[in-house]
This record gives C-alpha cells, structure tokens and sequence, in this order.
C-alpha cells in the first residue's frame, strides 16, 4: 500500500503540472498579440481560409470562423466562441466563451469597434417572428462600446427593409433579451434580464431595472427609467419614472437626470 501511494503521489504532481501547463497554454494566446503584433490562431479552431483576419487577432480553442466572416484589428475570441454567415467584427471587439455571433442567412451582421460579447450571448442570429420568412434578408448593426453581457439574445430584423439597431455606449446585462427591428440608441443600461419585444424603440440615457419587459413597438424616450419587474405596454415619455405592472408613471427622473448632469433649475423649468 505504501510504495501504490509512493507511486500515486509523483503521478498526480505530473498529472497537475501537465494540467497547468495546458491551462497556461490556452490563456496565453490572449495576450500573444500585445506582445508581437502578430495574429495567433489555436491549433485546434476551424477557420474557413476565406474568412478575413486583421492584425493581432487571437482565437482560442475550439472557436469556429465561417466563410464571410471578417475580423478586424486586435480581436480576440475565447475559447469555444463563433462566428457564422456574412459577420462583420470591428476592430478590438472580444467574444468571450461560449459567445456565438451571426447566423447563415441571406443579410448580414455587423459589429463595430471595442464591443464585448460575453459568454454564451448569441448575437445576430435569426428573429422569432412569424412574419420572417425563409430566404428574406435580415440585418443586425451594433455601433461601438457596447458591453454584451452573459446569456443576452440580440436577434436580427424580420423583413430585408427594417433592421435591428443598437447605437454606442450601451450596457446590456445578464439574460436580456432584444428582439426583431429594435431600436436601441446611445448610453443605455438594461439590467439583468429586461426583455425588449419587436420593434421597440428606446432613446438614449434609458435605464432599465431588473426583469423589465417591454411590449411590441413601445416607444422608450430618453433619460427615463424604467423600474425593475415592470412591465411596459405604452410609451414612456422623456425624463419620467415609471413601474409597477402595467406600468405607471410616477414622476420625473429626477436621480437619472441629475447624474447625466442636469441641473436643478433645468429640471424644475
């Protein structure tokens, strides 16, 4: 029994140095473009040779890249992440684990500059919607600096003459979901699991609660909130507050429009 546990113990010191070292491996490819400027592409991706990669770019293990994919500049793909069909990544752009952006469908996705797709998010795939049919093109366009958290659900445009629009600066939570032909502006915060039905409209400087949900072509106006668990089957005015189920208004945003830097006289004339 002694010399098995002698022989068990060099075994599982091996075993846990060689585990390391792959570990350290499959974090490195990261950082492999800070250092040489170079891009790095792991052994074990599938990369279509008609995709088009940019400079320092890193893909992980297991990440798929399709055909009419192109990828700028210093993008980076965690392990297991993809991108199908006629997908566009700006530059700087990172998909995290599990990510998977655009589908094969006639139409395109287009992501732009120092966005974050977090893990498991699916981005730019096909809507849920009756109205689309089979063959139609369909679009997604994201803007810049926007954070796309785990598990969100971005879905392109059920008709080739709309499309789904998100603007620059955004911050999408955990679970949320945006459906077909919204229109998402600048600077917005949805939080965890806030759910935007077709065609919804919201402006800039939105805020959302948790587990919001927002009914089909609602109009969102800018700088206003929206309280958490509401459920919003109208517009909601500019600078106002609203909650409760269906949701109310209950006054001026007065917090939200003094952190974006309204003063007090502005908001009482």
């Amino acid at each position: 029994m002694n010399s098995l546990l002698k022989f068990r113990r060099p075994l599982s010191s091996s075993l846990t140095s060689l585990s390391l070292q792959r570990l350290s491996t499959t974090l490195h490819y990261v950082f492999e473009e800070k250092k040489e400027g170079t891009s790095f592409i792991h052994p074990t991706a599938i990369v279509h040779p008609n995709a088009v990669i940019g400079q320092g770019v890193s893909v992980g293990p297991l990440c798929t890249i399709g055909p009419s994919a192109k990828l700028g500049n210093g993008c980076q793909m965690h392990p297991s992440s993809h991108i199908f069909g006629n997908t566009e990544l700006g530059s700087h752009c990172v998909l995290m684990t599990g990510a998977v952006v655009g589908d094969e469908l006639p139409g395109h996705t287009v992501i732009g500059c120092n966005n974050i797709i977090g893990h498991y998010a699916v981005v730019g795939i096909k809507c849920q919607d009756m109205k689309y049919k089979l063959g139609d093109e369909c679009f997604l366009d994201v803007g810049d600096n926007n954070e796309i958290r785990e598990f969100t659900s971005i879905h392109r445009s059920s008709k080739s003459r709309d499309r789904t629009v998100i603007g620059d600066n955004n911050l999408i939570m955990g679970s949320c979901h945006i459906a077909h032909d919204c229109k998402i502006g600048n600077n917005n915060i949805f939080a965890n699991t806030t759910l935007l039905a077709g065609h919804v409209i919201v402006e800039d400087y939105v805020h959302t609660g948790g587990a919001t949900v927002v009914h089909q072509f609602c109009y969102i106006g800018s700088f206003s909130f929206i309280g958490g668990g509401s459920v919003v089957s109208q517009d909601v005015p500019k600078y106002m507050m609203v909650s409760g189920d269906r949701a109310e208004l209950r006054g001026l945003n007065f917090e939200g429009l003094r952190r974006c830097g309204f003063q007090v006289t502005e908001v009482l004339d």
